[in-house]
């Protein structure tokens, strides 16, 4: 690992204008490509103490072994130095296209004597007119075949057309019309040339003149009676018009605009393009990004930009381009872009109407593609595996962790505190084991002592399962042995039907909880103080992903690229997922069953003002009415309203263990304070399970 105090560049060295600058490693090939406004002001960043940069940032800097720079004269100039070199070098620590698939789009070769319709991938040509990309060539081909048959232009590869030429006989599209042959002369050059000139037009979305010119020829051929020509004619508008049907209008003032949406975690990011053309989708693209360096999603859609538009000119580049946030400054942006259409570029966000919705419609499909990356990752047993061995040698483990649970702590507020469980096993989400808390008490005023109480309650009951004998313990029990959800064993031990130990008798072989060193530290003390020593701990802290263990003074950092690190996210996510969910779902409760809401005039935000201010509903219906007027925003009459409000409304019956007479305090599918689960609620809801 390299000292970047070795090959700092001396002060006054680097220039303070505009450029772009490249790390070397030692052996001397590019790592990362940058530019900036000011090389000095940027460049100083990356040389200050190692403890202050982003661990990717440091990653790249004690990997890199000299540093070099090229002055321009403005920051358009630097941004497309900027791509140029990314492009030659393909840094590794520069922000990496992954599952970039090579679009097949619908060209068209007007550069040949006789333009060809076909599908093509890879590099653009010079004098080929591109539609789309289409995300499968099938799609292209359908849409050829509907055309064809009203602009019949030659779809034959060189070698089929010198074949046709030679024997004087046209191939099957000659014959049935779906080419005009002009191997054999039917047409001449300059005739099909205008061909494939209406094609195109066609295809950028100038569909209605088209349309209305061959409806007027129909209406001639029917007026003098040739009937066989009208029908040709009506035949062909009907084909035209069912392929126009498979892009849907989206903006109805033919706009030709890209939308470019991205949908983003901590390691990856998953942008889509929708390529709007005369108001109709033309095309659409996606991929994956991943990660490398820190970025904002301003910087990603910067790199996006450079990846669609970088090797594009003319109307290739559209008048608009919609983003979800701009690049930061955005002027040099947009002014390369102008560079590359020849005219003007509008970059901007949209705020309202048809181009905000179908901006979101982009979003939700970014979003989708992200996730089913994630999904197809976390399938494959392979990858499985060699995550929980990550995991195992990471955290210094005996065995590979075949069981997981990750817990998570939530509230608005200090309000409605809860905690979320969730199980993984062999990599994969084990839904019916899901369990969710309720948090009272002293312990919701922070969430270290509230995964401290979380994680007792957890373990303290594994204990009592661990020690039950064939002997029904409580209500419970015994509701589930006579529902047939419980069966004994020879030895004694309860189990589920399908002979998996009972609720939380199954240990995981580790414990992750969301947060850092203090919550880990929470969870430790609370394992040990009921002395469990064979179940491994740690946090997953959100902002930098690092993994910290109990008693370590510095976190352990897995590679960027590690399943290990995957496999821990996401499991840290679909706990904060759970956890978040049971808290709306809560706290959505309780205002639609509060007195408060017959109050006239009172909103939810001067409701959650009352709870807050007195801590329960029990204790406003105890206060006077001078006390609930010291409440911000509410006047003395009404107050008044409340007072008789709470008045008139019954408190509700608390709920009863039918088993033990007790009064159940916490609600359905949740655990009590002393670690026993209440009774109420559908089995379903007992389990945590989503419904």
């Amino acid at each position: 690992m390299a000292d970047p105090s070795s090959y700092r560049p001396k002060p006054g060295e680097i220039p303070d204008s505009p450029g772009v600058y490249r790390f070397r490693d030692e052996h001397r090939r590019v790592i990362y490509v940058g530019k900036a406004k000011s090389l000095r002001q940027r460049l100083a960043n990356y040389f200050q103490d190692l403890a202050g940069l982003h661990p990717r940032t440091r990653s790249m800097v004690t990997t890199a072994a000299s540093v070099e720079w090229t002055v321009v004269s403005t920051e358009v100039e630097a941004l497309q130095l900027e791509y140029s070199w990314i492009k030659e070098y393909d840094p590794r620590f520069n922000v990496k296209y992954r599952d970039d698939k090579s679009y097949p789009y619908l060209a068209v070769t007007m550069n040949e004597e006789y333009p060809r319709v076909q599908v093509m991938r890879g590099h653009k040509k010079k004098g080929v007119r591109y539609f789309g990309p289409y995300a499968h060539a099938w799609a292209i081909r359908d849409t050829v075949d509907l055309l064809l048959r009203v602009f019949p232009v030659r779809t034959c590869s060189a070698g089929v057309f010198k074949n046709a030429a030679r024997t004087g006989r046209p191939c099957l599209l000659g014959y049935i019309g779906k080419c005009s042959a002009p191997c054999v002369d039917r047409v001449s050059a300059e005739e099909h040339r205008e061909l494939a000139d209406e094609f195109c037009d066609f295809m950028t979305g100038r569909t209605a003149t088209y349309i209305r010119r061959l409806e007027k020829q129909m209406g001639e051929a029917a007026e003098e009676m040739e009937y066989e020509r009208a029908a040709r004619l009506r035949d062909d508008i009907e084909a035209l018009k069912k392929a126009m049907e498979k892009n849907a209008v989206v903006l109805a003032d033919a706009t030709d605009a890209d939308l470019i949406a991205v949908a983003e975690d901590e390691l990856e990011a998953a942008v889509q393009i929708f390529h709007v053309r005369g108001g109709r989708v033309r095309g659409q693209r996606g991929w994956v990004t991943d990660k490398v360096e820190e970025i904002t999603t301003g910087a990603l859609v910067e790199h996006a930009l450079q990846q669609l538009y970088g090797e594009e000119t003319g109307d290739a580049v559209p008048k608009e381009v919609l983003v979800p946030a701009l690049p930061d400054p955005v002027e040099p942006v947009q002014e390369w872009l102008a560079g590359r259409r020849g005219s003007g570029v509008s970059l901007r966000v949209p705020q309202r109407g048809d181009k905000k919705a179908l901006m979101e419609t982009v979003q939700r499909n970014a979003q989708q593609a992200l996730v089913l990356h994630k999904t197809k990752r976390a399938s494959d047993l392979t990858t499985r595996s060699r995550a929980l061995e990550e995991i195992s040698d990471a955290l210094d483990l005996d065995s590979a962790p075949l069981r997981v649970e990750c817990y998570d702590i939530s509230h608005l507020q200090g309000d409605d505190v809860v905690a979320s469980m969730v199980v993984f096993e062999d990599g994969l989400a084990r839904k019916s084991e899901y369990r969710r808390f309720q948090i009272k008490g002293f312990a919701g005023q922070d969430d270290v002592r509230s995964m401290h109480e979380v994680i007792t309650r957890r373990f303290r009951r594994y204990l009592a399962e661990k020690e039950k004998t064939g002997e029904w313990s409580d209500a419970e029990d015994a509701e589930d042995a006579e529902n047939g959800r419980l069966t004994s064993t020879s030895a004694g031990t309860l189990t589920e039907d399908d002979g998996r130990p009972k609720k939380f008798a199954y240990p995981p072989q580790l414990v992750v909880v969301d947060g850092g060193a203090p919550q880990v530290a929470a969870a430790q003390r609370a394992l040990d103080d009921l002395g469990i020593d064979d179940i491994a701990v740690c946090g997953l802290a959100k902002r930098l992903e690092e993994v910290w263990l109990p008693g370590d003074d510095d976190p352990v950092v897995l590679p960027r690229t590690s399943e290990g690190l995957y496999l821990l996210q996401r499991v840290r996510d679909e706990a904060h997922r759970f956890a978040i969910s049971y808290q709306r779902t809560k706290r959505s409760k309780r205002f639609r069953s509060s007195p408060l809401d017959d109050v006239p005039g009172l909103g939810d935000t001067r409701k959650q003002a009352l709870l807050k201010h007195f801590g329960s509903l029990k204790k406003l219906r105890s206060a006077t009415i001078d006390q609930i007027c010291e409440v911000p925003g509410i006047g003395r009459k009404t107050a008044e309203t409340i007072a008789v409000a709470l008045a008139q409304a019954a408190p509700a019956a608390p709920a009863v263990n039918t088993a033990t007479g007790e009064i159940m305090e916490e609600g359905p599918g949740t655990m009590g304070s002393s670690g026993e689960p209440a009774t109420m609620g559908a089995p379903d809801e007992r389990r945590g399970q989503e419904t």
